[in-house]
């Protein structure tokens, strides 16, 4: 018997020993593979020379369209990439849902606002791709963790007056069923001078004439009103990173402008790291406020 034909026979009887412990989970890891087909580098657009790329995870042998979740990753608009965002939407894998993993161009590459450009023009992406992917159009969530919570916010809440898709114009409209919110930026101009001013928000506007101007025009908050899809936001409120006080601002301004939305606090929470039952709970709270707007029927 070869080395590789040993190896093979021991993973073998590795897995058929360890298959009645499988948890629920490990049994769905364990079919994953053959119920996703990934796409990887799907090149959406392309600006100042930079190939914009995504990754769709499509479920297979579904009858009809399937609810899909936009994720957008974090790291202050000027690090990070989507190849290490996987573990972050395994959540809604396991529910069988697609997924769609965005990259858009860092400070480095483009100052603001070309992030938030970016990712209207891969929701646009999503929407013009849905029969290829069998997307439910009426059900895409959009989500991400902190710069990614931002331009899941600004995405979801940007209208078109806002002149801001002009990378990918086109003629469909561009709605979402929900936003999740994880510790998101929601007033870019608190972050650029003050008390509260950030590092990475400063890189990421940096010496352009009318800072203050672009810095409204790429914050959520000046976008909120009455039309607005269902927000949901996790902040904890201890967070170093992006103040908790901006998602107090986002909840109120949201219900005053009779949007349905939700803010979850995690009490003495920092920028993420949270505890496992934090996690579980804020899952379980997630999974409720997507069934309240249809999303999960």
């Amino acid at each position: 018997m070869t080395k590789s034909k040993i190896t093979a026979f021991l993973l073998l009887m590795v897995c058929s020993v360890c298959s009645a412990q499988l948890s629920e989970s490990a049994r769905w890891a364990a079919t994953a593979a053959s119920d996703y087909l990934i796409y990887p580098d799907r090149v959406y657009g392309v600006a100042n020379n930079y190939q914009l790329k995504l990754d769709v995870w499509q479920k297979q042998n579904l009858k009809e369209p399937a609810p899909t979740l936009i994720y957008i990753h974090g790291g202050g608009w000027i690090f990070g990439d989507r190849t290490g965002a996987t573990l972050q939407f395994l959540p809604y894998l396991q529910m069988g849902w697609n997924v769609v993993n965005v990259e858009y161009r860092m400070a480095s590459a483009s100052l603001a606002p070309a992030a938030v450009e970016d990712c209207r023009c891969a929701l646009r992406w999503v929407v013009q791709h849905a029969s290829e992917y069998n997307i439910d159009t009426n059900r895409i969530v959009l989500t991400g963790h902190s710069a990614g919570g931002h331009l899941s916010l600004i995405t979801g809440l940007l209208t078109p007056e806002a002149g801001l898709d002009s990378q990918c114009f086109g003629t469909e409209t561009l709605k979402v069923a929900a936003i999740i919110n994880w510790y998101g930026i929601s007033d870019v101009a608190d972050l650029i001078a003050g008390p509260n001013r950030k590092n990475y928000a400063v890189q990421w506007l940096g010496s352009q004439p009318e800072r203050a101007a672009i810095a409204k025009r790429v914050s959520p908050l000046t976008y909120v009103h009455t039309g607005n899809p269902p927000v949901l936001t996790i902040h904890g409120d201890a967070d170093s990173v992006v103040p908790y006080s901006q998602s107090v601002r986002l909840h109120q301004a949201l219900t005053q402008a009779g949007v349905k939305n939700e803010l979850i606090t995690i009490h003495g929470g920092d920028h993420g790291g949270f505890t496992p039952e934090q996690y579980q709970d804020a899952f379980t709270k997630i999974n409720a406020f997507l069934k309240a707007q249809g999303v999960i029927r």
